[in-house]
């Protein structure tokens, strides 16, 4: 009898421990379940902010994080002062104005611009379904390579035109068979380009890289201005850029 009572107490012994063991199991998966609910994710980086100062008004533009590549890049430039007193070289009327050649800077009236590059490499492309060419869209320019990838100055901001529903359909229909398949226009992109207008055309293959969030009007203003042969305005547009966070 002494021995089957001893045998059951260490049994109860056994089954005591392993509940208890159990127990602090459960309590400490409810503690990192609670430590995870309650523990803040780290914040995302605050998107940059600048400043584009023109003899036509004021405009200012976000810079995307999702675009690193050319947000540091842009930025770098703002820093050295690379834009100020650049001119908007080039400007075609419900498509774009475009800026930054370095070679603008006290260009004479009659000099064709638009070749010009900073010293460095090209920006690899950084295309995002997100972020498509509405009206204020800034984008970056670029050659004929087949990377695709970017000037490392110049740039070009949207003013394009509303955009029918068919048109809206063909490019996405047309972006879709040229190799990315899964691609398509959400509702509100759609709603975007036939309300407030922009190029479809170049979706995918100019990267868009930030957008005018004040002085959309700024954007119309140079556009409308009369232009020469090479869509350089009659009058000189120039710029000056800076960061405002």
């Amino acid at each position: 009898m002494i021995r089957k009572a001893l045998i059951f107490s260490i049994a109860l012994v056994s089954c005591t421990s392993i509940f208890a063991q159990a127990k602090e199991h459960t309590t400490a998966k409810k503690e990192v379940a609670t430590n995870k609910a309650t523990t803040p994710s780290a914040p995302l980086p605050k998107e940059q902010l600048v400043e584009i100062t023109t003899n036509f008004g004021v405009m200012v533009a976000k810079l995307y994080n999702a675009t690193p590549l050319h947000r540091d890049n842009f930025i770098a430039k703002v820093k050295d002062g690379f834009y100020d007193s650049l001119l908007f070289h080039r400007v075609i009327r419900q498509f774009m104005i475009q800026g930054g050649d370095p070679h603008s800077k006290n260009a004479p009236d009659t000099v064709r611009l638009g070749d010009g590059e900073a010293p460095g490499e090209k920006i690899p492309a950084e295309f995002n379904p997100n972020f498509f060419h509405k009206k204020g869209a800034l984008a970056a320019a670029r050659d004929g390579n087949p990377a695709k990838a970017s000037s490392n100055c110049q740039f070009y901001i949207v003013q394009g035109k509303p955009i029918d529903t068919a048109q809206i359909r063909t490019t996405g229909e047309r972006i879709a068979k040229s190799g990315n398949a899964s691609f398509a226009y959400t509702k509100a992109q759609k709603e975007i380009y036939q309300r407030i207008g922009g190029t479809p055309q170049l979706d995918q293959n100019y990267t868009v890289f930030g957008e005018v969030i004040s002085g959309l009007d700024v954007i119309d203003k140079i556009a409308s201005i009369y232009t020469k042969p090479g869509d350089r305005p009659m009058m000189n547009v120039w710029m000056k850029i800076k960061l405002l966070n």
